[in-house]
């Protein structure tokens, strides 16, 4: 089965904490601290890997998890890194961040990797909290906390050449003349389920070619298949549009091109601009190529628009040779002149994430269901976890760092008062005024 779709939940490894600890060496009278600092949490890392095919394995498992930070230890040693958790992917997965919407990052070449959720910093041991007024600090840091997001992986082909074109026009039928591949081929439509690879080799070069499933009238709505194929056609260079001109299942050629266009520019304008070849497919059906008014009338509409059109019948392989070599002429161009463009997507911004301009602030409220007054942060969360609530000298800490955000001053201004309580997390804590 192909699956090119599929959502997953990653979890970096949470950071070490720092040890609390102090020597006890023998005739060392007043051993200091000697807490070790704890590892950092492992990344999840996305790796491509061109020996995969589809996204099937992440249908079966879809939570990841990197391992965590070993906590510090005494003697000033260092807890071990977790080990990052790589994860691979076909080459031609997009990671997207699922809240956002926004693409974390593009894996088109085989071994190319990115870290998508990094491990937590492993935290401070007791040794650093010394100084000359704390000779000996009961406390230590927390470390990191780990990292989790939903992501979407979404795999498109990556050919040079796309053919499109209604059901049953005769695509598949011009990949297996073209190429080695061996895609089903029936008179019917939809015979073509998953799309289909392959290498053609023409005048001593190749490129490899995607018969891109049938797409129909409202595709770009999500009718018929959808979306599901649409967006292979994102990476083709060059497509080529096989029609069928013998008119056999009552369809205008002329409309059919039309409405396949339609199709793909509603879906994204971008591919409209990509070179396009026209296959006038099935001309064996046709009594006299020449003479035929409906064949005729369709190349010149066709050309009026600006296109080549190609006469072929893909399974006597007659004008086949013709409509690949226009295929290579156009990638050859866009090779010797390569051009940026922008792709219209919205990426994410990692140095945003990384930094979260927010990790300071604190924020204060009332839990009327519970009576009871609440703080929150992200630091205050890593400082309030690295508290000793037996050691006065961590609960001053933590109190002082509250009081200086003026969290204190916020609440009294929400009514605290004494004999009220303050939750932090799942702590709650009943305050008096000093």
């Amino acid at each position: 089965m192909f699956v090119d779709r599929a959502r997953i939940t990653i979890k970096s490894g949470k950071g070490g904490d720092g040890a609390v600890t102090f020597r006890r060496d023998p005739f060392v009278p007043e051993g200091g601290p000697d807490g070790g600092d704890g590892g950092r949490g492992g990344d999840i890392v996305f790796v491509a890997d061109r020996n995969l095919r589809t996204l099937m394995d992440f249908r079966y498992q879809r939570k990841y998890q990197a391992e965590n930070g070993q906590n510090g230890m005494k003697k000033n040693r260092f807890g071990k890194a977790g080990e990052d958790l790589i994860i691979k992917v076909p080459m031609g997965t997009v990671v997207i961040d699922e809240e956002t919407g926004h693409i974390m990052k593009d894996l088109t070449e085989d071994g190319q990797r990115f870290i998508a959720a990094k491990g937590g910093r492993g935290g401070r041991g007791n040794v650093h909290f010394k100084n000359s007024v704390r000779q000996a600090p009961n406390f230590a840091e927390a470390g990191g906390v780990a990292k989790e997001r939903n992501v979407i992986l979404e795999m498109k082909l990556i050919a040079d050449v796309g053919l499109v074109g209604f059901p049953n026009v005769g695509k598949s039928s011009l990949l297996s003349i073209a190429t080695s591949a061996q895609p089903k081929i029936a008179n019917y439509h939809f015979t073509t389920i998953d799309p289909n690879l392959g290498v053609v080799k023409i005048f001593d070069d190749s490129f490899v070619m995607a018969d891109i499933a049938g797409i129909i009238e409202g595709a770009s709505e999500g009718l018929g298949l959808g979306f599901r194929f649409l967006r292979h056609i994102e990476r083709s260079k060059v497509l080529i549009h096989v029609v069928d001109v013998s008119g056999c299942e009552g369809r205008d050629p002329k409309d059919d091109f039309d409405k396949i266009n339609k199709e793909l520019e509603a879906y994204s304008p971008r591919i409209l601009k990509k070179p396009q070849i026209v296959a006038a497919n099935k001309i064996d059906q046709l009594d006299n190529l020449e003479e035929d008014e409906a064949y005729i009338e369709f190349k010149e509409y066709v050309e009026g628009k600006g296109y080549k059109v190609f006469p072929m019948s893909a399974p006597l392989d007659i004008g086949v040779k013709e409509v690949l070599g226009a295929a290579l002429l156009e990638l050859q161009k866009i090779e010797a002149n390569p051009q940026e463009e922008d792709d219209g997507y919205e990426y994410f911004d990692f140095e945003a994430d990384e930094k979260d301009p927010n990790y300071k602030e604190v924020y204060v409220g009332y839990n009327e269901e519970d009576d009871v007054y609440t703080i929150e942060g992200k630091q205050l969360s890593k400082i309030f976890r690295s508290t000793n609530f037996n050691d006065m000298g961590s609960l001053r800490y933590l109190y002082k760092y509250i009081e200086g955000k003026g969290a204190i001053e916020q609440l009294k201004e929400l009514g605290l008062e004494e004999g009220d309580y303050i939750r932090i997390e799942d702590y709650d804590m009943e305050y008096w005024d000093e």
